[in-house]
């Protein structure tokens, strides 16, 4: 996130952030916050009533983020991305468990590498996050064949049906992944998972035994595996689909709750799904009214297809703008508004669908506009979501809001939902303008018209007699992010947009002593009350003593861009504020000395307050010279400093190049490939009459590229070959017989009608030449580039569809075709399932560390080569960044958008992802650290797939850097191995 010169200066030299209120108590105290969540070998409780979650008896507001851990194939980095969720105000993270990463084959489950789900959790806990767990078995998620593996779709039995062939095989991946589950529940102590989803989005069979049965043998599974949390299930919208009672829970009640996904247009008004809502079983929330208002998925963004459509081309930048900032207050808020206290943002973190894991509906990159970018960089959305998860974290009241009597704001155009916290008698305000333009009223809150200001289409949030830490706030026009205790004074923020004017009002007993430490603020005292009016800019200072309170507050008044440098944490010894850098991970106390990591983007002040007795400050490792602020606080004499160059090489020369596909020609020895001699399919697609079973899955190749090769006699009088082929989206057919190239065959680019079609099947129409046409023995040599299977959302069975060829026939002729097929070998162990496909260099390992080219062409870029078929392009580069810079490097590929070509792109042996160079949008390709070895040698491998149109590159390939930090978390290299 990028600060204007004018605001770091500002923030370099100011406070850290808290306040907390004194003067007279509300009638109803408001409880503690719990400490965030951990591994404490402690028995929990959790439950629930109509309002929120009960954690151990107390209400828990769940403010989450979703981040799927094998959208980041380095698991140094998911530590990295969970530290920055809690930094940002989040207290949980919702993950799905992809039953195709861990499962190669029926029977095998694999949790090593970059599928410990063991480490994932642990790290949760050890971050302090609660666990939102969603295993499945189906969990959709724009991942191939909606995270069915590759194996099932060749199986017997309906999926997503009580049928009990799939349901063997769903039993055992519950049973794997249950046992790690098990391990980390919150209730035992011995982690953070706190809720626990079955299915997704299920909306078929609904009325239906297949349906409720199906759905009652799960939760008797889960229960049985000792998972004792609540049960969940995500309504594909606002339904009144599994609301408690809706199937068999054996008896048990009490522990279901009912959760709706929303994904609302940004272009709309924000919907009411709840207090403020139409009510009855459509309406969100209300449809099971004595459960707490639950949005497992709420947008945060979108998904892309190939072509761009979704966002006319330009990429998920698109989607952040039109989802960004001012859209979350007025959406999320309007949550708030309506009861919801289960909040969880889908994607919070995309990451990256590398190699043959994103479904046919989506490209490599899974970015999806969400608050941190693909490279793991912080983006403008996390404002909103800092402000408001600090402040929903540390006041219970918002837990159990209820709709209070009717307030309007004098300028209609402003949207006004009151409400009161049923313990404390608090009120909340959300005021949404849906207006364009800005709007400038007045509303009564806490006894006086405030004047409060809203940008068009934005909202925010207000609060009266609300209890901050040990402070009241009777009203004001800024909205509140936290209050709470640091040494030996109180801290309060409040926060808005920059250049806002904004008036606080704090009960005070009496008359107090008031400093402004920076910034322009007036202030005055009437009835019981202090008054300070400012104008948002930057970070404003207000020191208050006296007048009665226990202990001097500092009030903070900040604009958008210093309240993301203001960093609570929680201690054993109490909170400790900080304020300054970029980021905050971890603060521990080690007697008289502060221990702080985090990254800074550029030199930055710091700024603390500690519980009392810290006197040394350290920040990553290192001693911070500190004096006393003004503020109460420990200041640092210098700045932190922030990176400096990261220097990355040319990938312009030093490359090698050769070319594959042997297979096209007659004298290839095909003997050890599969034979095609099925004559029946689980298939939803039919096999053609007269002609064996062609698709691939169904003799065991599942991921990537497959070849065909059929051998005949008798081609006189064929003038024409017709292919019928089946592929996900993007996919596409090359042929040759007896070593010349027949053409190719391509799916069209989807359009805004067919951004979702997850199956795409055609029919290649190839002329034969007139030389071919001859008596004798032939060779028939197809590739098919199959690309992924179509997701199951509606339960049919659409994961089956066939991919590769279906059929083959000659006009003029009628030879019978004897096939063989070959996908991918064996799997890569280390690397999964989804990491290779069938073409002759994978196979040969040519994408491998190690694996010897010195007898390959030496080239240069830009390529230019013009043939129907597959190229590869290797080269090693080095990088020296340094071990105190977190520097995310991405790879960029472009070239003449007209020229016809794709590229596999494998880093040290992994498959980042597939670039089509006339399709787009994609150009930039997210390289994580750990796979990318950034002190040290890596090897770069492009597997490029031309289709004989136009001459193919590569053009230009670049690194590019995304993002650098000082700070960061420790890197341990993933497992690479070569051949």
């Amino acid at each position: 996130m990028e600060l204007s010169r004018r605001t770091f200066h500002t923030l370099a030299g100011a406070t850290a952030l808290g306040l907390a209120l004194d003067g007279t108590a509300t009638a109803h105290p408001r409880p503690a916050a719990a400490p965030p969540p951990a591994a404490d070998a402690l028995r929990h409780t959790v439950g629930f009533d109509r309002h929120s979650l009960l954690v151990d008896g107390e209400r828990v507001f769940v403010w989450s983020g979703e981040m799927h851990p094998f959208r980041l194939p380095s698991p140094s980095l998911w530590r990295d991305v969970l530290q920055k969720m809690r930094a940002y105000g989040y207290n949980a993270v919702s993950v799905y468990v992809a039953w195709n990463v861990h499962s190669p084959a029926p029977g095998q489950y694999d949790f090593t590498g970059v599928r410990d789900l063991d480490l994932f959790l642990r790290t949760a806990a050890e971050t302090g996050l609660f666990v939102i767990l969603r295993p499945g078995p189906y969990i959709n998620a724009e991942v191939d064949a909606g995270g069915f593996p590759g194996w099932l779709t060749a199986t017997a039995g309906t999926a997503r049906t009580s049928d009990p062939t799939y349901l063997g095989h769903v039993d055992a991946w519950l049973t794997a992944v249950n046992g790690i589950v098990a391990r980390h529940l919150y209730t035992r102590g011995t982690g953070t998972v706190l809720l626990y989803q079955i299915e997704n989005e299920y909306d078929a069979y609904v009325d239906q035994p297949a349906g409720r049965d199906y759905m009652a043998h799960l939760y008797a599974k889960v229960r049985a595996d000792g998972i004792d949390v609540p049960l969940f299930h995500n309504d594909n919208g606002r339904n009144g689909h599994w609301v408690p009672g809706s199937f068999d829970t054996g008896g048990e009640t009490g522990r279901w709750l009912y959760g709706f996904d929303g994904y609302p247009s940004p272009f709309k008004t924000p919907p009411d799904w709840g207090h403020f809502g139409s009510g009855g079983s459509k309406g969100g929330a209300t449809a099971s009214p004595d459960t707490p208002g639950f949005v497992p998925e709420f947008g945060g963004g979108w998904f892309d297809p190939w072509g761009g459509v979704e966002f006319q081309g330009r990429g998920y930048a698109e989607s952040r703008r039109t989802r960004d900032a001012a859209y979350e207050r007025r959406f999320y808020l309007t949550n708030l508004a309506n009861g919801i206290t289960l909040h969880n943002v889908y994607m919070t973190f995309g990451g990256t669908s590398w190699g043959w894991l994103p479904s046919p509906q989506v490209y490599t990159s899974y970015d999806y506009g969400a608050a941190f970018d693909e490279g793991r960089g912080a983006t403008a959305k996390l404002v909103p979501m800092h402000q408001l998860g600090h402040l929903l974290r540390g006041v219970t009241d918002f837990a159990e809001l209820v709709r209070a009597a009717e307030v309007k704001a004098a300028d209609a155009r402003v949207k006004v939902y009151h409400l009161t916290a049923a313990s404390t008698g608090a009120h909340v305000y959300v005021l949404r303008n849906d207006s364009a333009d800005p709007v400038a009223t007045t509303v009564p809150v806490g006894g006086v018209q405030l004047p409060v200001s809203l940008p068009g289409q934005d909202a925010r949030l207000l609060a009266a007699g609300l209890r901050l830490g040990r402070r009241t706030l009777r009203y004001s026009s800024a909205q509140p992010m936290l209050g709470i205790t640091a040494g030996r004074q109180d801290v309060l923020v409040l926060t808005g947009r920059g250049g806002e004017a904004t008036r606080t009002a704090l009960e005070w007993a009496d008359e107090p002593e008031v400093r402004v430490l920076e910034g322009d603020a007036q202030h005055s005292y009437q009835d019981g009350a202090l008054r300070v009016d400012a104008r948002l800019d930057g970070l404003t200072r207000v020191l208050i003593s006296g007048g009665g309170a226990a202990a001097p507050v500092l009030l903070l008044l900040c604009d958008d861009e210093a309240s993301v440098r203001l960093w609570p944490y929680e201690t054993p010894s109490g909170p400790v504020l900080v304020h300054g850098p970029a980021l905050l991970r971890t603060a521990a106390l080690d007697g008289t000395v502060l221990r702080l990591t985090g990254d800074t983007t550029e030199a930055s002040g710091l700024e603390v307050w500690a519980p009392r007795g810290v006197g040394e400050v350290t920040w990553n490792g290192v001693a911070v010279r500190t004096g006393d602020s003004p503020s109460g606080g420990l200041r640092a004499d210098t700045p932190l400093p922030g990176p400096g160059p990261v220097a990355l090489p040319s990938l312009s020369g030093g490359w090698r190049r050769r070319e594959e596909n042997p297979e096209s020609a007659p004298g290839f020895d095909d003997s050890a490939w599969r034979r095609a001699d099925l004559t029946r399919s689980f298939s939803t697609t039919p096999v053609p009459a007269g002609q064996p079973v062609l698709f691939a899955d169904d003799y065991g190749f599942h991921y990537g590229d497959v070849w065909y090769r059929g051998r005949f006699t008798g081609a006189t009088g064929a003038t024409s070959l017709s292919l019928g082929y089946s592929t996900g989206t993007q996919g596409m057919l090359m042929a040759w017989l007896d070593g010349v190239a027949l053409g190719r065959h391509r799916m069209p680019v989807p359009d805004s009608t067919s951004v979702r079609k997850g199956s795409w099947e055609a029919t290649a129409e190839l002329a034969v030449p007139e030389r071919l046409r001859t008596p004798g023995a032939h060779v028939l040599s197809v590739l098919v580039r199959r690309m992924q299977h179509d997701m199951d959302g509606k339960s049919l069975d659409t994961h089956k569809a066939a991919r590769g060829l279906t059929r083959a026939a000659f006009a003029g002729a009628a030879p019978r075709i004897a096939w063989r097929l070959q996908g991918e070998a064996a799997y890569d162990p280390v690397r999964g399932p989804q990491n290779n496909g069938g073409l002759y260099g994978e196979r040969q390992g040519w994408h491998l560390p190690g694996h010897p080219d010195a007898d390959w062409t030496a080239v240069e870029l830009p390529g230019a080569a013009a043939r129907l078929g597959v190229t590869w392009y290797r080269r090693s580069f080095r990088l020296d960044v340094d071990p105190g810079t977190d520097a995310s490097i991405g790879l960029v590929l472009d070239d003449d958008p007209a020229l016809a070509y794709r590229a596999q792109i494998f880093l040290n042996g992994w498959n980042m992802g597939q670039y089509i160079n006339d399709v787009g949008p994609q150009h930039t390709f997210v390289l994580p650290n750990g796979i990318l070895r950034t002190r040290g040698g890596n090897t770069l491998a492009l597997a490029v797939l031309s289709d004989g149109t136009t001459v193919s590159g590569p053009g230009v390939v670049r690194l590019a850097l995304l993002g650098a930090v000082v700070g960061g978390v420790p890197v341990e290299a993933v497992d690479s191995p070569g051949r």
